[in-house]
């Protein structure tokens, strides 16, 4: 058990980058060991700037004895706010300091700055609150809501300017990827509300470094989760806006960068967002949480960002759209390396909707804590793939954490075909090829294994919950409403299986999904 569990974690960290482990490594002695604490500093004159919403968040937040809702879960406080609560998971906690709610649809100015001084009163007691990630996301919210209603408070000035220092302290290169973007972004809004040089460098620096590196060439965000993809996404014309709406203060190269990039971004999501405005439920994305498609593609009207349809290519996404079908298919790695946080077990995965309905569906994820479900649902097990035996194809573990993992070779692309195999099985012997062949009123899979599995291998289809029980009829499907038909060749049974389907953190449905067991070679003929 030790062993396997030393081969797990050399597997993990081989793929880290030294400024990780030297981060990870520095922060460790210096807050553990040693302790650190940044002092409180002066922020000086505040200099009012513009700030106006592009897109609002949902309400999560009602007046009467402060009741919030985060992740579908509702919680009451009365007269005070307990910014530690932590009986729902960190993840609640963590939401409860974003302050996302400043900003959302409906919330008085007296009430936000009721929110805010409750906050400051106690402050010194936060813990949750003053992990990086929650910092970046309050100083965002903070200088939007201050800057738009015009607010200057020194008490509050004082409490966001520390902050800022707080995370200049605490960047977090030991994590990279999302997280460092946020810090960067959030630095960018501080150093315009504080009109602070050595802020904007820092914050210049990273995003130029970081969204080179972290938008890849065909606009996807390198961590492969749509959800992620359009959250940066609102970051970039976010930061975009603010800059053109204080243009007085700076005056260089990074808007053009910022307006670079939101446009690749764009062309990406566009390439990837269904006929009805879904995305994938791929990787770590669930519903509720990003804003989406339709609204990113109007605020990036507003501020005129225009952008070309570039074909998807790196990012290992593809996309096939029909007259009444759409089918979103992955052949990519595992990504990036060095951090995969968000990644899950899902190679050769798909999804299919017909006449922008759901069909076959990612199961998505319902939850962040460390759990058997957060498990489960990054397994393979939980995607439109196939696993043999009890291997998994790619090693997820710890909640956010990859060890050994799959790598896509063979891919093979023409007007009507995706091919690809990888090596996820190769340390048991086994070789694993799908192929998606496709015309204008069928969807065919072959799935084939160089090697005998001894029938140890199950293809799963995931159905959506508005999909009725399927009827089986010898190697035939036939799922209603939507008429479609699944024929298999090469099987060894077929069996109909219940699962629960994310519908959002801490929310799930009840669906379908079908296990199908082989040896070798299965044919799937999906008729539509």
């Amino acid at each position: 058990m030790l062993l396997r569990y030393l081969i797990r974690l050399i597997y993990t960290i081989i793929y880290l980058k030294p400024v990780q482990v030297y981060y990870r490594i520095f922060y460790f002695i210096r807050n553990k060991l040693l302790g650190h604490k940044v002092k409180k500093k002066s922020p000086g004159n505040i200099q009012s700037i513009l700030w106006t919403d592009g897109i609002k968040y949902s309400n999560s937040y009602y007046e009467e004895d402060n009741f919030f809702t985060f992740l579908n879960i509702s919680h009451r406080f009365g007269e005070r706010i307990d910014w530690n609560y932590d009986k729902y998971g960190k993840l609640w906690s963590y939401n409860l300091n974003y302050f996302d709610f400043l900003n959302q649809l409906e919330i008085s100015k007296n009430a936000g700055l009721f929110l805010i001084r409750q906050f400051v009163r106690f402050e010194d007691e936060s813990k949750d609150g003053k992990e990086p990630y929650p910092v970046s996301l309050r100083i965002l919210n903070w200088v939007k809501f201050l800057s738009k209603n015009q607010v200057k408070d020194e008490i509050i000035s004082s409490a966001l300017y520390h902050d800022c220092r707080i995370l200049l302290n605490n960047l977090e290169f030991h994590l990279l990827g999302n997280h460092l973007l946020e810090n960067a972004f959030a630095l960018l809004f501080g150093s315009y509300y504080f009109q602070d040089e050595y802020f904007y460098k820092r914050s210049r620096d990273l995003l130029v470094t970081e969204l080179n590196h972290q938008v890849m060439q065909d606009g996807a965000h390198f961590e492969l989760s749509p959800m992620y993809h359009q959250i940066i996404l609102f970051r970039l014309l976010d930061s975009i806006y603010l800059i053109r709406l204080n243009p007085t203060w700076k005056r260089d190269d990074l808007l053009s960068l910022l307006e670079s990039k939101a446009s690749r971004m764009l062309s990406w999501l566009s390439n990837i967002t269904y006929a009805n405005g879904d995305v994938p439920m791929v990787n770590d994305s669930t519903f509720d949480i990003a804003p989406s498609s339709d609204k990113l593609f109007t605020y990036s009207k507003y501020l005129g960002i225009a952008y070309s349809i570039i074909p998807l290519a790196d990012s290992g996404y593809r996309k096939v759209t029909r007259s009444n079908y759409e089918i979103f298919i992955d052949i990519g790695n595992v990504g990036p390396d060095f951090q995969p946080g968000h990644a899950h077990s899902d190679t050769l995965n798909f999804e299919l909707r017909k006449e922008d309905n759901p069909i076959i569906v990612d199961t998505g994820i319902s939850t962040y804590e460390k759990n058997s479900i957060r498990q489960h649902e990054r397994s393979t097990s939980s995607h439109n793939t196939v696993k043999i035996g009890v291997i998994e194809q790619t090693e997820v573990w710890g909640g956010f954490r990859v060890a050994k993992r799959a790598k896509i070779s063979n891919l093979k692309e023409g007007p009507n075909l995706i091919q690809a195999s990888h090596d996820g099985y190769l340390s048991s012997g086994y070789n694993h090829t799908r192929s998606f062949l496709w015309s204008e009123k069928h969807l065919i899979l072959l799935d084939e294994i160089d090697i005998s599995t001894g029938s140890t291998a199950k293809a799963y289809f995931h159905l959506h919950f508005s999909v009725t029980k399927p009827l089986v009829d010898g190697n035939r499907v036939k799922l209603n409403p939507s008429g479609v038909i699944i024929e298999f060749s090469g099987l060894y049974s077929i069996s109909i299986k219940q699962y629960r389907l994310s519908a959002g953190f801490n929310k799930t449905n009840l669906a379908y999904k079908i296990v199908v067991i082989f040896d070798q070679s299965l044919k799937t003929i999906i008729s539509l």
